[in-house]
This record gives structure tokens, C-alpha cells and sequence, in this order.
């Protein structure tokens, strides 16, 4: 029985967005390095303090560690990542490490400011 109105795929998606960081779009060219399948060029589709959206043309394999390289707005970054996900040419990374990157973390706080400050200046229709 669903209470209130929301059904159980409403439920279990805000428990799932609940257990991780916030995502902001963010389009930059990116470069993957995988034992596997060698470098892989694409882009990012969002990022987070725990990870990455990319799109890639070739195949990067589920469960790969990669090493990541691109450019924010507030420098030049150099991570590895664990391929967590992949639906057709979306793929979803997940950084590893000891501590976040401090760049990535700049980067995320900047992108939530503005986001926020959008969202505060959209005028009222009535």
C-alpha cells in the first residue's frame, strides 16, 4: 500500500539519490587510461564530490579501475575512478582514494552556488 501518494519506484529513488552526493552538469572533455582497453577519449555529463557521468564512444568494461584526466574551471585534475554503471554510451564513475580531490570538491561547492542562485532568480508567473 503506498502512502501519501508516491508510488514504490518513488520511494526507492529518493533512498538511492539520498545516499549520494548531489550531481551538477558539467560538459568538459575527458581522457580515460584502462589496462583493458587502453585511452578512451569522450566527455563529462555531470560530477559529483564521489563521482563522474561520462559519455564514451568504445566500450570501457564494468568494474575497470581507470585513470581520469580533465580540466575544471579551477584546474587541471588527475584521479582514478572504478566503472560503476553503464547504459549504452553512458558510463558511471566512481572516484576512489583516500580523500576527496580538493579541486573536484572547489568545483562542486562553485557549481552548488550557482545552481542555487539560479534557482532563486527565476521570476514568479501569476
Amino acid at each position: 500500500m503506498e502512502g501519501q501518494g508516491q508510488s514504490a519506484a518513488g520511494k526507492a529513488r529518493v533512498l538511492v539519490d539520498a545516499r549520494h552526493q548531489p550531481r551538477f552538469k558539467l560538459v568538459v572533455d575527458i581522457t580515460l587510461t584502462s589496462r583493458s582497453c587502453g585511452i578512451l577519449k569522450g566527455q563529462t555529463v555531470d560530477i559529483s564530490q564521489s563521482g563522474v557521468s561520462v559519455m564514451l564512444r568504445l566500450e570501457a568494461p564494468v568494474g575497470d579501475l581507470v585513470e581520469l584526466q580533465f580540466v575544471l574551471p579551477l584546474g587541471s585534475v588527475k584521479v582514478y575512478a572504478i566503472v560503476r554503471q553503464r547504459n549504452a554510451f553512458r558510463y558511471g564513475l566512481q572516484f576512489v582514494g583516500n580523500s576527496p580531490n580538493e579541486i573536484i570538491l572547489a568545483t562542486c561547492r562553485s557549481l552548488e552556488v550557482e545552481a542555487s542562485l539560479r534557482q532563486s532568480t527565476i521570476p514568479i508567473k501569476g
